[in-house]
C-alpha cells in the first residue's frame, strides 16, 4: 500500500489540497485487482490536525521521511518564504527515495528545496514566468499539463493537478484503478503530460472602440479566405498603421491573432459539435484536415480528435 504524504505549508490553497485528499485519502481499493489503495498521511509543521482535513491521520514534518510519495499543495503567497522545516523535510524524504510531487504552484515550494535544479518542471502558466525568473536552474515548461521526471513531479493549475494525480494512480496502482476513478469523478480518463495547457489568450482590444469592429467581422468570416489586407481596409488603416496597433492593443500581430483565432474556432466546434475534422477545417478558415492537424497539434499539443475525446467524455458519461 503506497504511504502518501500530503505536506499542508503555511500558504497552502484548499482546491488542489481537495484534489489530493479526494485522490489519495478516500478508500477506493474495489478499483484494484489486490484491494488496495493508498495510506494518506496530512503532514503539518507541529503534527496537528489541519482544519481543512481534520479527520485524516496527521503527524510533522519529518514523518514525510517514511512516505513514497509527498505531495505538495498550491501555494497562495508567492512571495512568502516556505518554512525552512518544510524545505529539509522534502529534501530529506527525496533524499530516502520518496517521489515528490507538487500541484499548481507548489513547484515554488520544490524550486526553494532545489529539487527542481536542471530538471523540466510545470506550474500555472499564469506564474511560468516568475518561477523561471526566481529560480533559473528550473526549465519552466508553461505549455504543459504536468511534468513527470521519475522521482519529482509537477503539474500546471487547478484541473491539471487532478490530472497528475490521476497519472500517479495509474502508475502506481494500473490504468484500470485510474479509468475507474475518473468515472467516478465524472473527468475524463487521461490527458496526457505533454498536452497543452488550454490557455485562453487575450483577444479583445484594451478599448472597447478601437479595433473591436474589425475583429468582430473578422471573426464572423473565419471560414473565408482572410488577409491582413482584408482587415486593414476593413479597419480603414494601411497595412503596416494596422500591425502596429494590433500589436498595442493586442500583443499580436495580425496573422498571429487570426491564426489563433482560427485554433480558437476549431475547439468551438471539436467541443460543441459532431462535426468532421474535413468540416472543422474547414469552418474555422484551416482549409483541409491535414492542415488543420498540423497547425492545431502545433499550437495545443494533441491531435483534434484525442482534444475531442478529453473535452467531450465527461459530459458523454
Amino acid at each position: 500500500m503506497p504511504r502518501v504524504a500530503l505536506a499542508l505549508h503555511g500558504s497552502v490553497m484548499l482546491y488542489e489540497t481537495a484534489i489530493a485528499a479526494e485522490i489519495f485519502g478516500v478508500d477506493r481499493s474495489e478499483l484494484t485487482a489486490r484491494g488496495e489503495w493508498y495510506d494518506l498521511l496530512v503532514c503539518t509543521p507541529d503534527g496537528a490536525p489541519h482544519r481543512w482535513l481534520p479527520q485524516l491521520p496527521t503527524a510533522s514534518y519529518a514523518a514525510m521521511a517514511d512516505a513514497d510519495l509527498v505531495v505538495v499543495p498550491s501555494v497562495e503567497d508567492l512571495d512568502a518564504e516556505p518554512e525552512p522545516a518544510l524545505l529539509a523535510a522534502l529534501r530529506s524524504a527525496h533524499d530516502r527515495g520518496a517521489r515528490i510531487a507538487s500541484l499548481c504552484t507548489g513547484a515554488f515550494v520544490l524550486a526553494a528545496a532545489g529539487l527542481l535544479d536542471k530538471r523540466a518542471a510545470a506550474t500555472h502558466w499564469m506564474h511560468a514566468d516568475d518561477l523561471a525568473r526566481r529560480f533559473p536552474a528550473v526549465r519552466v515548461r508553461s505549455d504543459v499539463l504536468y511534468v513527470d521526471e521519475g522521482d519529482v513531479l509537477t503539474s500546471a493549475g487547478k484541473t491539471a493537478a487532478l490530472d497528475l494525480c490521476l497519472h500517479l494512480v495509474a502508475g502506481d496502482l494500473g490504468a484500470a484503478a485510474a479509468n475507474g476513478l475518473a468515472r467516478r469523478l465524472v473527468v475524463p480518463t487521461h490527458r496526457s503530460g505533454g498536452q497543452a495547457q488550454f490557455i485562453v489568450p487575450p483577444s479583445q482590444p484594451r478599448s472597447p472602440d478601437g479595433l473591436a469592429p474589425t475583429l468582430d467581422w473578422a471573426r464572423g468570416r473565419l471560414d473565408q479566405p482572410l488577409t491582413v489586407r482584408d482587415l486593414a481596409e476593413h479597419a480603414g488603416l494601411s497595412t503596416r498603421q494596422l500591425a502596429r496597433r494590433m500589436q498595442a492593443e493586442l500583443e499580436a500581430g495580425p496573422l498571429d491573432w487570426l491564426h489563433r483565432e482560427r485554433i480558437g474556432r476549431a475547439r468551438e466546434l471539436l467541443e460543441r459539435t459532431d462535426a468532421s475534422i474535413e468540416h472543422v477545417a474547414a469552418g474555422c478558415g484551416m482549409g483541409t484536415a491535414a492542415t488543420l492537424r498540423r497547425h492545431f497539434h502545433r499550437a495545443v499539443g494533441v491531435t483534434p480528435t484525442a482534444y475531442r475525446a478529453s473535452f467531450r467524455a465527461a459530459t458523454t458519461r
